[in-house]
């Protein structure tokens, strides 16, 4: 990892400099970011990262290799997980956050910056 930091430190860093980004312990120890208290994804560990998206989003997002599907399987369409193995996968994570962040910032009316 760059500089080395670990992939949920680089992860934390960018995604808590957004603007009403918090962090929360999630459940089975996850590290939780929430703005205005929904959920835009959650780490277990350095090694994996969760997220929910609209399913067709979704969807579209695992045709293109970006997400698999999450552990609790495919029944749940708008889950899905990406693993952290590498730089790649840790900016690949945070562009996820990223998706979901807009995207849930469009829904409850305040600019993004």
């Amino acid at each position: 990892m760059e500089d080395s930091k670990t992939a949920s430190e680089i992860i934390t860093a960018e995604v808590t400099s957004w603007p009403g980004v918090t962090k929360e312990l999630g459940r089975f120890g996850a590290q939780a970011f929430k703005f205005e208290n929904r959920e835009i994804g959650h780490l277990h560990g350095d090694h994996a990262a969760h997220f929910a998206f609209p399913k067709d989003q979704s969807a579209e997002l695992k045709k293109a290799g970006r997400v698999v599907d999450h552990p609790l399987g495919e029944k749940y369409k708008g889950l899905a997980a990406r693993r952290i193995e590498d730089d790649h996968d840790v900016w690949q994570a945070i562009e996820l956050m990223r998706l979901n962040y807009d995207r849930i910032v469009d829904r409850v009316s305040v600019p993004a910056p």
